[in-house]
């Protein structure tokens, strides 16, 4: 079942930021739980809308799939072409310079996307915020700092933003929160030791962190799809 793509962004007054467009399908009347999920690079909201009714939530509660469409902005790796992006990317280098200004105002877009569903009576512990690649970023990133608790936080085919600063800035609210971290052993975008670290570090941190990875590349298989579906489950209860 879908939602009609909101046209234009929502005001957030209560953030100070203009919520994204958003596509948005709902697996039964009167949602009860969400699913907010982040695109990745150069993709939109549109990217993992099909996979919706590939996860196997039949029989659980209806539940609202939230895919925002990324703002629009010159990504410095492609040359400076305008393409949607959470923030921008300077190179692929392990010790690449961040775009925190960017990262920053994602996180308080996501955020305001968090408070949306909450503003739909929607409590905070049964929504999960999932992402892809550049989105799978965002989602560990935001979901890691939001200050009220969440069902999970799902990042695939992705990697840690600003580890250093987590410790200082983690939400206790969160700290407890499973997490999901896939990644593909042939990913030839963003490297597969990438996702290894990442769920590392954040076991290391006290996450309860379950960790996958698959013989694929910079995609998401059908196999990856079963378990995510199988974890979803567990968290939209």
């Amino acid at each position: 079942m879908k939602e009609a793509t909101s046209a234009t962004g929502d005001a957030a007054p209560e953030q100070g930021v203009t919520l994204p467009e958003t596509v948005e399908v709902v697996t039964g009347v009167n949602p009860t739980h969400a699913v907010i999920w982040l695109h990745g690079l150069g993709a939109d909201g549109h990217d993992f809308e099909p996979v919706v009714p590939q996860l196997g939530l039949g029989g659980g509660p209806p539940t609202r799939f939230v895919f925002p469409h990324a703002p629009v902005r010159p990504v410095t790796l492609n040359g400076g072409m305008p393409m949607r992006a959470w923030y921008d990317i300077v190179s692929i280098s392990a010790s690449r310079d961040l775009d925190m200004a960017g990262i920053e105002q994602s996180r308080r877009l996501v955020d305001a996307l968090v408070n949306r569903e909450m503003a739909r009576g929607i409590a905070s512990g049964n929504i999960v915020l999932a992402g892809f690649s550049q989105g799978g970023a965002m989602a560990l990133h935001a979901g890691l700092r939001f200050p009220h608790t969440l069902a999970g936080i799902m990042s695939l085919s992705a990697y840690l933003l600003a580890p250093d600063r987590l410790a200082d800035e983690r939400a206790p609210a969160n700290a407890d929160t499973p997490v999901f971290i896939a990644h593909g052993q042939a990913d030839p975008v963003v490297p597969f030791v990438a996702g290894d670290t990442a769920a590392r570090q954040l076991r290391e941190m006290g996450y309860p962190v379950e960790w996958r990875q698959y013989p694929i590349p910079h995609s998401v298989s059908m196999d990856e799809l079963v378990d995510i579906g199988h974890w979803l489950r567990a968290r939209l209860v």
